[in-house]
């Protein structure tokens, strides 16, 4: 390594340290076990940077309501307005702007496009849910819940290992592996069905 290299590197060094202190001083006031935590590990000052750094945009980050992410604020008409054609196409368009705002629709599959759309519009839209502009931080909206629709992720999204290991706790009929009735393939999915 010459010289030049050595005072290179030695630069990146400490603009390294000047963030961690930045960064430290800024957290202070949210500080919480997950900095002890943060402590007792040996992270490169790189890496410990970027999570005091993700740490921070979470702490700061607003509570918004998910429509008011939008400039306009994201309304959209009743379902029943509208017929199948203009409903499909306008789902698609709003998975699409809601995923421009890194949130990711999951377990879809099981719902036509009226009942998706309702779901968007009656739970997704009003919730409150921290802002972070970091394209790295996705939200993942599971749009179903495994406990309230047992029978639906049970059938249609459920791995064998989660069905077997919930016929040993329940030791009740398992309903019959099928396909989710609605395929659709979603931007950001990670390899689930939809």
């Amino acid at each position: 390594m010459d010289q030049d290299e050595i005072v290179i590197k030695l630069m990146n060094e400490v603009d390294q340290l000047l963030l961690n202190a930045r960064l430290r001083d800024e957290i202070e006031p949210f500080v919480d076990e997950s900095l002890n935590l943060l402590n007792s590990r040996r992270l490169s000052l790189e890496l410990e940077n970027e999570f005091l750094a993700s740490m921070l945009a979470w702490e700061k980050a607003p509570v918004l309501p998910i429509g008011q992410w939008f400039e306009p604020e994201l309304k959209l008409p009743a379902p029943d307005s509208q017929t199948d054609e203009q409903l499909h196409q306008q789902l698609h368009q709003v998975i699409g702007r809601l995923y421009e705002k890194h949130i990711v629709l999951e377990y879809t599959d099981h719902l036509s496009d009226r009942q998706l759309m309702c779901l968007i519009i009656r739970d997704i839209l009003p919730a409150q849910e921290k802002r972070i502009c970091d394209p790295s931080s996705v939200l993942h909206w599971q749009c179903i819940d495994e406990q309230i629709d047992e029978e639906d992720w049970l059938r249609f999204y459920a791995t064998d290992r989660q069905r077997a290991a919930w016929f040993e706790e329940h030791e009740l009929a398992l309903p019959p592996k099928e396909n989710p009735p609605f395929s659709r393939r979603l931007p950001g999915q990670t390899g689930q069905t939809g």
